[in-house]
């Protein structure tokens, strides 16, 4: 799921990126084709028809993309936009130098505004990929002209470029380092207020203390050896597997501190713990992302789970990654009616799972971390002092 701030941010920053592109585009060239002509000292400057011509191909090339950036801004991708301009334009200026110039004794003197402005205001985007696409990109394009038309004043532009590049370069670092440290301080404050929101539900339920923090840290590594949940994901999932039982502060003290095998209608009272956990988080910035950890974390492969009984892949990703992670730490916790299990019987009822109860293919990266799950657990309660309390909830 896509943050909605973050690509509302993208699209008024490709927007006014997309503008300033083609207005300087325009602009310049009626200047240079029109008016710069007119001056006395560059009569002997005027392009020739081979030249009109090929402006005219960059401008109609140029043209034919304004739809496919409203495309891709409908279809919520304005990065695509700004990437395929970038590149397109690039790519129609280097062909019709080197077409131009290649084989005339003609110096170079071609080049245009809008390279200086996609270096310098690049930055916007705060994205290093993009930034060095660009400064690349132009680089790129002097060279290869230069080495067709073998003209050596094609290093003066060359920099120009590198000079812009640098200063654009630093206003990035800048800026990152802005956002770096505010996202720090943004994470932090959140930490805190996730960690008083479990404190408060481990008062209600002594058994799940550390549960959340455990199950949050099997989740983070099981999801990191997929290889299938962003980087940029991470902390979301991280904070959302936290709270992933945060429903059950809404669960009567009498059914939670229970001793004993509950009855029918407490375990449908306990399983409605999802469906409100959900609701209580579904406003919250920076964990509403992966809400399907705690509206799903109790589904099953097999469509046997709850709240929505899915099967196979209609459970989110993020959520059968937690369903694995709950369940083993639920095994290897010590319950009102059982010791905890061994971390090899847990091992294998997990394997036994397969299929049924888990992810078939979550299960088979499950075998490869589950040394550091282990090293996990051990390392959490060589940190904390284990507290016994209860779970009446079937793993």
């Amino acid at each position: 799921m896509k943050n909605t701030s973050l690509l509302q941010e993208e699209k008024r920053a490709t927007v006014i990126f997309l503008w300033l592109f083609y207005i300087v585009f325009f602009l310049y060239d009626i200047f240079y084709y029109n008016l710069f002509p007119l001056l006395p000292w560059m009569a002997d400057a005027v392009p020739d028809t081979v030249w009109y011509f090929l402006s005219f191909i960059k401008h109609l090339i140029m043209i034919s993309l304004i739809p496919v950036t409203i495309y891709f801004f409908r279809k919520g991708n304005p990065g695509k936009a700004k990437y395929i301009v970038v590149i397109a334009y690039l790519v129609t200026n280097l062909v019709s130098d080197i077409y131009y110039y290649f084989g005339k004794a003609e110096s170079y003197s071609s080049g245009n505004l809008v390279e200086l402005i996609i270096i310098l205001f690049s930055p916007i985007f705060i994205n290093k990929r993009f930034f060095y696409l660009v400064t690349s990109g132009v680089i790129l394009k002097y060279i290869l002209v230069g080495l067709f038309i073998q003209d050596p004043v094609i290093l003066f532009p060359v920099i120009i470029v590198i000079v812009l590049s640098g200063i654009a370069y630093i206003l990035l670092s800048r800026i990152l380092n802005y956002v770096k440290a505010l996202k720090f301080s943004y994470d932090e404050q959140l930490v805190g207020m996730v960690k008083g929101v479990i404190a408060t539900l481990e008062l209600k339920d002594p058994y799940t203390r550390g549960h959340s923090e455990r199950v949050a840290e099997y989740a983070m590594s099981l999801a990191k050896a997929t290889g299938k949940v962003n980087e940029s994901e991470l902390n979301s999932f991280y904070y959302a597997c936290l709270l992933h039982d945060i429903g059950k502060v809404n669960i009567p003290d009498a059914i939670l501190a229970k001793h004993g095998k509950l009855t029918v209608e407490e375990y449908d009272v306990i399983k409605t713990h999802p469906v409100v956990g959900a609701k209580a988080i579904e406003d919250v910035e920076g964990i509403a992302d992966h809400i399907a950890v705690v509206y799903h974390h109790h589904e099953r492969w097999d469509g046997k789970g709850y709240p929505a009984g899915l099967v196979g892949e209609e459970t989110p990703f993020v959520a059968r990654i937690t369903a694995v992670a709950d369940a083993f730490d639920a095994m290897t916790s010590t319950r009102s009616y059982r010791p905890a299990l061994p971390y090899e019987e847990a091992y294998k009822r997990i394997l036994d799972g397969k299929g049924s109860q888990f992810d078939p293919e979550l299960v088979e990266v499950f075998k490869q971390v589950f040394p550091d799950w282990i090293t996990i657990s051990k390392q959490y309660f060589k940190n904390h002092t284990p507290k016994e309390g209860h779970k009446h909830e079937n793993p």
